[in-house]
C-alpha cells in the first residue's frame, strides 16, 4: 500500500470517528479567530495611525495578519507557506514597513510580492476551476478596465510627486500585480477568495486616491485599514475552506475505490 493510500486511509477513520462533532467546525474556527479579532481590536483602540513610528507600533499593525498565518498554517500545513501564508507573511512584512512613510516603496513591494504569491496559490489544483462561463468573462474585462483606468487617471497626480519617476512605473507594476490576482481570485469561483480580493483592490484604491492628493475622504484612515483586514480575512477563510473541501474530496475518492 503507498503512503497516499495509507495518508487517506488515516484521514477516512479520523473523519469517521469525529463526524458526529462535525457541526463544531464552526465553533472551533471562531476560537482560533479570536487572538484576529482580539489583536484588530488592540490596534484601533490604540489608533496606531496616529502614534509615532516604532517598532512597537509596526509589530501591532502587522499582529492581526501574523494570527490569519498561523490560522492558515493550522488548516493546511506547511505548504501553504508558497501559498495564502506566504502572502500573508509578505503582506506582514509591507505592513511593518509602511508605519515609516519613508518605506512606502518598500511596503509597496512587499504587498506586490504578496499579490504574486496569492495569484500563484489561485492557480493551484484546489482552486482551479473546470470551465469559464461568459458572465464571469465579463468580470474579467471589468477588472482589466478599472485596473487601466485607475492607473490613466493616477498618472497626473503620480507626476507631481518629487519621487514621480519611481512612483510612475511602480504604480502601474502594482496595479497590473493587484487586478491579475483578482482575476485568478474570480477564476477560482470560491466567493470569499472573490470578494477579498475585490474588498483589498477598495482597500488599495482608497490609499492611492488619499496619498497622491486625489481627494480627501473623511475617516481615511478607518476606512482603509477595516477594508485591509477584511480582505485578508476573507482570502484566508476561503484558502481553510479549499483545503478542507480538497480534503474531504479525498477521502471521498478513496472510499470509492
Amino acid at each position: 500500500m503507498s503512503a497516499d493510500c495509507v495518508f487517506l486511509k488515516y484521514k477516512s477513520c479520523l473523519y469517521s470517528l469525529f463526524s458526529p462533532f462535525l457541526h463544531f467546525q464552526t465553533c472551533v474556527l471562531f476560537l482560533y479567530l479570536l487572538p484576529f479579532f482580539a489583536s484588530c481590536a488592540i490596534y484601533f483602540y490604540l489608533w496606531i495611525p496616529d502614534s509615532a513610528p516604532s517598532l512597537l507600533a509596526a509589530g501591532i499593525k502587522a499582529t492581526p495578519i501574523l494570527c490569519l498565518v498561523l490560522l492558515v498554517l493550522i488548516y493546511n500545513g506547511g505548504r501553504s507557506l508558497v501559498g495564502v501564508a506566504g502572502g500573508l507573511l509578505l503582506s506582514a512584512g509591507g505592513d511593518c514597513c509602511l508605519i515609516w512613510p519613508e518605506l512606502f516603496i518598500h511596503g509597496m513591494g512587499c504587498f506586490a510580492l504578496a499579490h504574486l504569491v496569492y495569484s500563484f496559490s489561485f492557480l493551484s489544483s484546489r482552486f482551479s476551476a473546470t470551465s469559464s462561463s461568459v458572465s464571469f468573462f465579463i468580470v474579467y474585462l471589468i477588472l482589466w478596465l478599472f485596473g487601466i483606468g485607475m492607473y490613466a487617471y493616477l498618472v497626473p497626480f503620480l507626476q507631481l510627486d518629487p519621487e514621480a519617476d519611481v512612483l510612475v512605473p511602480a504604480i502601474g507594476g502594482y496595479i497590473l500585480l493587484i487586478v491579475i490576482m483578482a482575476t485568478l481570485a474570480a477564476r477560482t469561483r470560491r466567493p470569499l477568495i472573490l470578494l477579498g480580493s475585490l474588498v483589498f483592490m477598495a482597500s488599495d484604491l482608497t490609499i492611492a486616491l488619499t496619498k497622491f492628493n486625489v481627494f480627501d475622504v473623511e475617516y481615511k484612515k478607518h476606512i482603509i485599514m477595516t477594508t485591509y483586514y477584511l480582505a485578508q480575512l476573507m482570502i484566508a477563510l476561503g484558502d481553510v475552506k479549499a483545503a478542507q473541501e480538497e480534503d474531504a474530496d479525498d477521502i471521498h475518492k478513496w472510499k470509492r475505490s
